[in-house]
């Protein structure tokens, strides 16, 4: 199977309340809880995180997590998206979350999958309004650094990596680029 077991993450049915069951429904090809009740498909899909790399006067803004996972290490400010909002809504939520930098989101910088962690991180280039920012619940330290000063060796996730790579290569560069990139797992 493609899921594991513990992948889906409901045990019992949220329209009636019954124990559902892992099976692959008539005409589908995948296991899906099923309800053996009222017959509803539970589908599980993957979670989107949004992101951005702010920048105010060429310096990049970056944030030292004071959460797990990776408590300590430094990250782009993203997260989760939430239900009702755009791409871009996230990703401007999320900076000023754990930032408390108010952004204006640009374009599109990376799509990143991560099929065995059902994630898709997709990444903004953005512009800060102002040079404000402060530490937050999920950053104990929020910081600029130039190019030279990104602390590569203690970033979070490979995604962070991934993005701030391309970020300064298409930078120095002076282009712009949409990259598309498959990794197996976010860690280092």
């Amino acid at each position: 199977t493609i899921f594991k077991e513990d992948g889906f993450g409901m045990n019992y049915c949220s329209s009636c309340g019954v124990r559902v069951l892992t099976q692959v429904p008539e005409g589908d090809h995948l296991p899906r809880q099923v309800c053996p009740s009222c017959h509803t498909i539970h589908y599980s899909n993957p979670k989107i995180l949004v992101g951005a790399i702010p920048v105010w006067e060429r310096k990049i803004l970056l944030c030292r997590r004071a959460i797990a996972p990776r408590e300590g290490y430094w990250t782009m400010p993203s997260g989760f998206m939430e239900n009702g909002e755009t791409l871009q809504m996230g990703a401007a939520r999320e900076t000023f979350e754990e930032s408390l930098a108010r952004v204006t989101i640009e374009d599109l910088m990376s799509v990143i999958n991560i099929a065995a962690h059902n994630q898709v991180h997709i990444l903004f280039r953005a512009r800060m309004d102002s040079p404000e920012h402060g530490v937050t619940l999920e950053s104990s330290e929020v910081r600029f650094f130039e190019e030279a000063e990104i602390p590569w060796a203690d970033l979070a996730f490979r995604t962070v990596t991934q993005a701030l790579t391309h970020f300064v290569e298409d930078r120095q560069r002076g282009q712009r680029t949409l990259h598309l990139v498959d990794l197996e797992t976010t860690r280092p």
